[in-house]
């Protein structure tokens, strides 16, 4: 029988290989539910349903759900974080927990906020700040954010982690790697017709791809790069006005917003 999971702490760590010393790949938000592959001890090894990434987390990370409640709330309206940072109330315990933009708040009520996770209700605080803002808006919102490697959230964020968390808030669904991201969307010849939110890649010497930022002007660009950071960007590539250098080479600019 298959088996899934959902996250009902703030972020869960998922790694390479089943150890805590074992390099962290990506992360499970609030909400966002996972299909249990194996098990090994202490750990599971998952697959995620929000982008089929898979890799190892703590069994006591996890809450387990039967799929009947993963068949329900894939059917109801699925709320997301758009806030930075905001805060839910577990009902029965009045207990709060900090949750990141991204999360995921499954059969959401839009008339009270209150949403389920098995038999447990919680409710957003605030849910007249949750509103809809435009993919550079809710970029901006995590400013200076500091880089960590398979992060996804404004206290810890990758680039690619950046580009997921940002475009989930605005309602489109990517990929979690930037080497995925860019087989996505329409390709945007000529930077005069640039709109924010366009996304621009870079790649190396060996033509892969690795960077990836958000375009918020026909020459600045937003992205993680030792912290979300606002640079300036050409038809070379990513200027960095402290390091008075290029430090990202172009590769192509691809449009996956309306």
């Amino acid at each position: 029988m298959e088996r899934y999971g959902i996250s009902e702490i703030a972020v869960i760590a998922v790694r390479i290989e089943p150890s805590e010393k074992s390099e962290m790949v990506t992360q499970i938000l609030f909400g966002e539910t996972f299909k249990i592959i194996s098990e090994s001890e202490n750990w599971y090894q998952v697959e995620l349903l929000f982008d089929n990434y898979q890799g190892w987390i703590d069994k006591k990370t996890t809450t387990t759900i039967d799929f009947a409640f993963l068949n329900s709330i894939q059917k109801s309206y699925n709320e997301t974080v758009k806030t930075p940072i905001s805060t839910i109330t577990r009902i029965d315990t009045k207990e709060s927990i900090r949750v990141s933009i991204g999360s995921s708040m499954p059969g959401f009520n839009k008339e009270d906020g209150s949403f389920q996770i098995n038999s447990i209700t919680y409710k957003l605080d605030d849910l007249k700040a949750n509103k809809s803002l435009t993919i550079a808006e809710y970029a901006l919102n995590l400013l200076n954010t500091p880089y960590l490697w398979g992060g996804k959230n404004p206290f810890g964020i990758d680039c690619s982690g950046f580009v997921q968390v940002v475009f989930k808030a605005a309602g489109i669904i990517l990929p979690r790697d930037a080497s995925q991201q860019v087989t996505i969307g329409k390709t945007i010849e000529f930077f005069d017709e640039i709109k924010p939110g366009d996304l621009a890649f870079f790649d190396n010497e060996d033509g892969k791809i690795i960077h990836v930022g958000i375009l918020i002007t026909t020459n600045e660009i937003i992205h993680a790069s030792g912290k979300v950071r606002i640079d300036s960007i050409d038809h070379q590539g990513i200027f960095n006005k402290e390091l008075k250098d290029y430090t990202h080479k172009l590769r192509i600019i691809k449009r996956t917003h309306p």
